[in-house]
């Protein structure tokens, strides 16, 4: 714990950034905004810290036809700031493609062109972010004066590793967005031939100019979109190759993306379930959990369905699925790595032995305090363990932590299914700059979480 003695005038921060994914740029751009406006007394600073060399999101999953699921409109920054010059229409025009966009009459970008609008915008605050520094560690700052080590605490030191070696900033208030991490099924790790989905781009060059035959068989666990676009791009890289799909549902299920469904996402949808009974918030996770877990765009399912069936016509059949099944065990062999499927209906074992397993078994949350050290035993949890996240995505902490912890990610127990979605970033970090403005912890309205203990 670091001790504020009255000689001690270090450069403090208003705001320090952990990552510079999507949220965290979104965040930039909110106070790039901000201080555009304010005078000179009322800007606000701010530094982001990213420990990969340049702006990267889900690099090994951009595959080149692949779109995204959400609108264009949901872009970084129109849903807060619809004149804002960081909007994807004004990153098409950059790139002297807006009326070309506008002639494809579509509302979902190719997946690699919101890559490149992310990019672009990430640029345009590039002053503001350090890239190749990974932050290691925070220490709360105890005012001179205070008692002991539950004296009052105004700033932060955040602690940051680069290639020059340490270096410890100040901050008033930190926003923590270190995204998502990719989840591999229990007892099963990551090698050479066993993959999440997330590195399949980043690898699969390196397994095709490996010497030898071409590849002739690829095994694909998992249900969802993911899951779907590797089996279909896998099929269509390597034509002679057989494409095995291993999921324990029927056959993949279609996303709900109509307009009633999709109101889930919407900002006033994180009121109502910030504001919720804990029943209820669980009983609108059940209800609207097929608007994006584990759910297939309806045109890649017919796209697949119909290869399967034109394939079983000609006598060529390339993609096999495994339905209502389980990878019961994988092992990786000098070269080739063997799985074993399990039917959940006979209990019948089917050995693939095969070049690739990928596992598109999607992402969980980090612990979003994990960085915190002793800080974060003056965060809030509830009844259940989790961290005490109010309405503008503080985390509530005891009275004597002054400064401001804000997570982008880790709050879909409090604040629903957006928690770390590109459909509310805008709008999040609109909140969350309002609250750091505004200099004071939100209240806990009634009937909300009490404290734990």
């Amino acid at each position: 714990m670091s001790r504020a003695l009255p000689g001690d005038t270090p450069t403090v921060h208003d705001l320090i950034g952990i990552g510079f994914g999507p949220s965290n740029v979104a965040m930039a751009i909110a106070l790039h905004e901000h201080n555009a406006r304010a005078g000179r007394d009322e800007a606000v600073t701010g530094h982001f810290f990213e420990q990969q060399p340049r702006f990267g999101w889900h690099r090994g999953m951009l595959i080149d036809d692949a779109t995204m699921q959400v609108s264009f409109l949901k872009d970084l920054v129109t849903l807060r700031n619809p004149a804002s010059e960081f909007s994807f229409l004004c990153y098409l025009k950059s790139r002297g493609r807006l009326v070309d966009f506008i002639n494809h009459k579509s509302l979902f970008p190719l997946r690699v062109e919101f890559h490149d609008y992310f990019e672009w915008a990430a640029a345009q605050v590039g002053d503001m972010v350090s890239y190749g520094h990974e932050v290691v560690g925070v220490t709360p700052v105890v005012r001179d004066g205070s008692d002991g080590p539950d004296g009052d605490v105004e700033f932060l030191d955040v602690t940051v590793r680069s290639g020059e070696g340490l270096e410890v900033h100040r901050t008033r208030n930190l926003v923590i967005g270190t995204g998502l991490r990719p989840l591999m099924p229990e007892g099963v790790e990551r090698g050479d031939r066993v993959w999440h989905n997330s590195e399949l781009l980043k690898r699969i060059d390196a397994l095709e100019g490996q010497e030898g035959a071409a590849p002739s068989r690829f095994v694909v666990v998992g249900a969802g979109q993911s899951a779907a676009e590797n089996v279909a791009y896998l099929s269509r890289r390597f034509p002679e190759a057989e494409v095995c799909a291993v999921f324990s549902r029927y056959g993949y299920s279609p996303a709900d993306d109509s307009g009633f469904a999709n109101r889930i996402f919407d900002p006033g949808a994180v009121d109502d379930y910030f504001a919720a009974p804990e029943n209820i918030k669980r009983q609108l996770m059940d209800y609207h959990g097929n608007t994006n877990y584990s759910v297939v765009d309806i045109d890649l399912i017919d796209s697949l369905y119909r290869q399967m069936y034109q394939e079983k016509v000609l006598g060529t059949e390339r993609l096999r699925f495994f339905n209502v099944s389980r990878l019961a065990d994988v092992k990786e062999t000098p070269g080739h790595v063997r799985a074993t499927v399990q039917s959940l209906v006979t209990g019948e074992e089917t050995a693939l032995d095969a070049d690739l397993v990928v596992f598109a078994t999607g992402y969980g949350p980090s612990d979003p305090l994990g960085l915190l050290g002793e800080t974060a035993g003056r965060c809030l949890r509830d009844e259940e363990g989790r961290v005490r996240v109010e309405r503008d995505y503080r985390v509530a902490t005891d009275p004597g932590l002054r400064c401001g912890i804000y997570l982008q990610g880790g709050t879909e127990h409090t604040h629903g299914i957006t928690s770390s979605l590109l459909s509310n970033t805008a709008v999040r970090v609109g909140d969350i700059l309002d609250s750091l403005l505004a200099g004071a912890p939100s209240e806990v309205p009634s009937g909300g979480p009490a404290p734990k203990g």
